[in-house]
């Protein structure tokens, strides 16, 4: 028996290379999977690996008009991972100008479980639109990983590279898993 199915979308920043691992983690706990990729984060990610693991194309556009049937299962969670300074605003915005933005909005809008894991700077998250767009979506009840509590601090500029390694996956899973089963998350929990 599977916990449901988690949508996974990647975004263009360093970590997204090591999606597998966050798909090979959930699929051990139960979730069907699949990816999703931002057109720019096609060129970070073995698609082919990542299409082995979870038995679903990775998806970066929109169908072909006159498919008629769904591709994927309805989703149960939502994890955005690693999310850009860029995409986080726009997911704020609710700026739907590529499959995996509108995506992301409609699923949103739905209440799925959600997490964002942004992969961003300190000059970019000291940015009052950054901060606005994690305020609103944490408004929204999505659950943005970001902060002390979090364990998860933005980097310093020109560092991003060696922070890939430490990247979350294993927090932001953990922490959508509670809200799909309606079991709240402590900040302190998800470091």
């Amino acid at each position: 028996m599977t916990r449901g199915h988690l949508q996974i979308v990647v975004c263009a920043a360093g970590p997204a290379a090591d999606v597998t691992r966050l798909v090979a983690t959930a699929i051990q706990q139960s979730w069907t999977t699949a990816v999703t990729a931002t057109p720019s984060a096609v060129d970070f990610i073995d698609a082919e690996a990542i299409e082995r693991l979870t038995g679903h194309p990775v998806r970066s556009t929109y169908r072909p008009s006159g498919r008629t049937h769904r591709s994927l299962p309805v989703v149960d969670a939502l994890i955005i991972a690693p999310a850009t300074y860029n995409s986080v605003n726009k997911i704020a915005l609710g700026i739907a100008d590529n499959y995996a933005l509108t995506t992301i909005a409609e699923l949103i809008g739905r209440q799925v479980p959600t997490v964002v894991v942004p992969f961003v700077n300190a000059a970019l998250a000291a940015r009052a639109p950054f901060q606005h767009a994690v305020a609103d979506l944490r408004d929204e009840r999505v659950r943005v990983f970001l902060g002390t509590d979090d364990g998860w601090e933005p980097h310093p500029a020109g560092s991003g590279s060696s922070r890939q390694k430490a990247f979350p996956w294993t927090a932001a899973l953990d922490a959508v898993t509670g809200m799909a089963s309606g079991v709240p998350a402590s900040s302190s929990d998800q470091g």
